[in-house]
């Protein structure tokens, strides 16, 4: 039976580390430290959309880092979600420093379609797992999917800035309960009002950031629905060349209420 299970394992999980390919283990001591969430910073997308908030990440996309979050995301390696979760908590942190109040996690959703064909949601999956992190860590967190598609969207793969903005423009919207959902435990803060220090803060979250396009559509989604400025954004990783820019995040809504 051991060896029957190491067999269907490996079915799953990559034969060497997901992130280089070395060795028998799923992630290796070097990438799990790429993860670790350690050069988390705010990062700004090139021709990043209109309403896009604060954007924080973990690591730059590429390398061992990009091999795990597709082998997370598309060949179904579910227990790398942990050391992903871990980076996502890092970005999390990163993205709202000594907050007092309760961190609420909103995945930007993935369409029905590709969820049955992956067979799991990455995006909530991660979610889950920073969590549980910043939980760990005495941060209280909760994640809310109080985000879905109303309508249907094409594969973002292969499409430019300009055509993600407008493949995206109104798809998202909060679902029905969201609200309530959203306001489990704690009072939202109303619209056009940041949350305060008891209150709980709206971070959106993804496991990759490209043109901002989905996180700047999911951020107007919540602010439609009356659920209050978002106070940022957080992904495991965003390209390389977004990074540097420092510890003022040029996020609309922080604009207006400082």
């Amino acid at each position: 039976m051991r060896g029957w299970w190491r067999e269907l394992a490996g079915l799953v999980l990559p034969v060497g580390c997901a992130g280089c390919g070395a060795g028998r283990e799923p992630l290796c001591g070097g990438c799990r430290a790429a993860l670790s969430g350690a050069g988390a910073g705010c990062v700004r997308p090139a021709a990043a959309p209109a309403g896009l908030p604060a954007v924080y990440a973990a690591a730059a996309y590429g390398g061992a880092v990009r091999g795990v979050v597709l082998a997370h995301k598309e060949r179904g390696a579910l227990p790398l979600a942990g050391a992903l979760g871990t980076a996502l908590a890092a970005a999390v942190r990163t993205a709202a420093p000594g907050c007092a109040g309760e961190l609420v996690l909103v995945p930007v959703p993935s369409a029905r379609s590709r969820v049955r064909a992956r067979g799991h949601d990455p995006g909530r999956r991660i979610a889950l797992a920073a969590s549980a992190r910043l939980r760990r860590a005495g941060v209280p967190a909760r994640v809310a999917p109080v985000l879905r598609l109303r309508r249907a969207v094409a594969d973002q793969a292969g499409l430019g800035a300009r055509e993600r903005r407008a493949n995206l423009a109104g798809a998202l919207e909060v679902s029905r309960g969201g609200v309530e959902l959203l306001a489990t435990g704690a009072a939202v803060a109303p619209a056009g009002r940041p949350g305060g220090l008891g209150g709980p803060r709206i971070v959106l979250v993804d496991d990759v950031v490209t043109t901002g396009a989905s996180l700047a559509e999911a951020a107007r989604a919540v602010r439609a629905a009356g659920l209050g400025p978002v106070a940022a954004a957080a992904v495991v990783a965003a390209p390389e060349g977004a990074f540097g820019w420092g510890d003022t995040p040029r996020n609309p809504d922080r604009a207006k209420n400082p």
